[in-house]
């Protein structure tokens, strides 16, 4: 990700949350699949409220106010307090867990409802074992994925 745009979106999330009359600071996190922004400080919990609405709804604003811009320079990710790398670890856990059971008893094991965002994490542990597949299934932005065991 170009550090223009990594600037661009700081300075809007604390541009927002300055609006919001919080005091937090961003720190930038660069990996492989983009950039991480981790907001911590006081009044982070007005974040977290309803699980974590007010953390998604401005991750959409992000999403959809640089999506131009992120196509060709990576994915930006909102946290809040390691809220967010939390909640990836518990459903980084929870997929295992299904790809496990999956392949043990053979039957389908079920996840979701789940944003994109969760949906591809899924995906990702359910790839790491060539013994097992997953897909996606509905039709709103809220799917659920399904693990099942390889046919030989």
């Amino acid at each position: 990700m170009s550090t223009s745009l990594e600037t661009k979106v700081v300075d809007f999330v604390r541009q927002v949350v300055g609006a919001m009359g919080l005091s937090l600071e961003a720190n930038v996190e660069r990996s492989a699949d983009g950039v991480r922004v981790n907001l911590e400080g006081e009044g982070g919990n007005t974040l977290l409220v309803r699980r974590a609405e007010p953390l998604q709804a401005l991750q959409h604003l992000i999403d959809t106010i640089f999506r131009d811009e992120m196509e060709t320079d990576g994915r930006v990710l909102l946290d809040c307090m390691g809220f967010r790398r939390d909640k990836d670890l518990e459903l980084r856990q929870m997929a295992k867990f299904l790809v496990d059971k999956a392949k043990t008893t053979g039957v389908e094991q079920q996840i979701g409802p789940l944003n994109a965002y969760e949906r591809r994490i899924v995906h990702l542990v359910v790839n790491e074992d060539p013994a097992v597949a997953s897909e996606s299934i509905g039709d709103a932005a809220q799917k659920t994925v399904i693990i099942s065991k390889r046919r030989t």
